[in-house]
């Protein structure tokens, strides 16, 4: 069997649209049997998983007789990235196209949205939910209303969804949305003076740090650098692949430049004008264009007086570091025994002088005899055994012996516990 054949016997292509639905923006592919795409913005009736719906064609000018010219492939490409990242929801089926008596409907529905969600704030507040609406949906065919809500963790709404199944008579659902959807419902203009670019036409929302700001010298005050959404303006991104690739061929921060006026250092790199700001040793700053700056080693800093050289300096370092004099044999006079000081073995030098020499070890130190160490651990055990008994029982719960008459036993024998000189230790 050939390849055409194989085609012929698998039946004719099937024939898809794509199209943006639902207040969120949803994208999706919808199978029709149309053999003409008007080359205008069109409304259109869809079916889709929660009921019937009022979408909008995609890409108007990339149909050929009914069919959407790009593949999957080249759709995914376009948003570089996977299936899994790309903005695109479930589809559905293509209905009709909208009508007059469709787009009046869909007004009216929207002004109805707009009423189920004052309803639903007034529920709540009587209910005490700790959330707040954003926006309702109400589906073009009625099969269900969408209450978008915000809240800082989970809400048991149980109770809220059946007074409102209750009083509209229809299904509900509410949706926990974050700050950045939030922003995509209900934000405007922003302070460029174009529409939000969530609301518009941003579908994946990737993250933004403060590092891009930093590199893009943009002020670093929240209130100005923040979009509706209260995070950083998702615009930092779009130049930021520029702004880094650019950055690279600049001088860093902190390094050491030699200019027409000299070596400076730079404090400073603006990316844009390529140009750096330089300080040189004296404290004064300017401006070059990165062009007129090359990169130099660090100036050396300057020697300290005392090891500028001189007979004195060098006795004094030889002196704190305990090395000998390396100088003329004729002049080194009376020094010649210091030249001898590390040369005598320990048993040469007097014993005062091994015993402050800084240099022994611990271990080589004299130590305290073994005797005396045990004679203050007796002193101890009679100190503890002198101690009075505490009545019966005693202070920790031993009780004191008696003999069979009752009487208590006689004080035991202690070993005297006076000094050489006759004075006890308490005296």
């Amino acid at each position: 069997m050939t390849q055409v054949e194989a085609a012929k016997s698998k039946g004719p292509k099937k024939k898809l649209m794509l199209v943006r639905y639902g207040r969120l923006g949803l994208l999706g592919w919808f199978e029709h049997s149309e053999s003409h795409i008007p080359r205008v913005a069109s409304r259109v009736i869809i079916k889709t998983k929660r009921g019937l719906e009022m979408g909008e064609i995609v890409g108007t000018f990339n149909y050929r007789e009914g069919q959407f010219r790009s593949t999957i492939e080249d759709y995914q490409d376009y948003y570089h990235a996977t299936p899994r990242d790309t903005p695109l929801a479930e589809g559905g089926t293509f209905v009709r196209f909208a009508t007059e008596e469709d787009l009046l409907e869909c007004k009216h529905l929207e002004a109805s949205a707009a009423e189920e969600a004052k309803t639903c704030e007034r529920f709540i507040d009587e209910m005490r939910l700790p959330m707040k609406v954003v926006d309702a949906e109400h589906l073009f065919g009625g099969e269900r209303i969408v209450i978008y809500f915000s809240s800082n963790g989970r809400v048991d709404f149980r109770e809220l969804v059946r007074r409102l199944a209750r009083e509209y008579q229809t299904r509900i659902e509410l949706r926990q949305i974050g700050a950045r959807d939030e922003a995509r419902l209900v934000s405007d203009i922003e302070t460029c003076g174009q529409q939000c670019c969530c609301r518009r036409f941003l579908k994946i929302l990737d993250p933004v740090n403060m590092r891009m700001a930093k590199l893009q010298k943009a002020t670093l005050d929240p209130s100005k650098i923040s979009g509706h959404c209260g995070r950083l303006k998702c615009c930092l991104r779009y130049e930021d692949d520029i702004y880094r690739e650019m950055k690279k061929s600049l001088p860093r921060k902190g390094a050491w430049v030699r200019t027409p006026d000299g070596q400076a250092r730079i404090v400073e790199v603006q990316v844009l004008s390529r140009e750096v700001v330089v300080e040189n040793e004296q404290g004064k700053r300017q401006v070059y264009d990165a062009d007129e700056v090359t990169p130099t080693d660090a100036p050396p800093r300057p020697v300290p007086a005392e090891a500028a050289g001189g007979a004195d300096a060098v006795d004094a370092a030889a002196s704190s570091t305990g090395g000998t004099y390396e100088g003329d044999p004729d002049e080194a006079g009376d020094n010649e025994s210091f030249d001898r000081g590390d040369e005598r073995s320990e048993d040469e030098q007097p014993a005062d002088e091994r015993a402050e020499d800084p240099r022994r070890r611990d271990d080589e130190r004299p130590r305290q005899p073994q005797d005396q160490r045990q004679q203050r651990g007796r002193r101890n055990d009679r100190r503890d055994r002198r101690r009075p008994w505490k009545g019966r029982g005693g202070d920790n719960g031993r009780t004191s012996p008696r003999s069979p008459d009752g009487a208590p036993p006689p004080p035991p024998d202690l070993p005297d516990s006076r000094d050489d000189d006759g004075r006890g230790e308490n005296e």
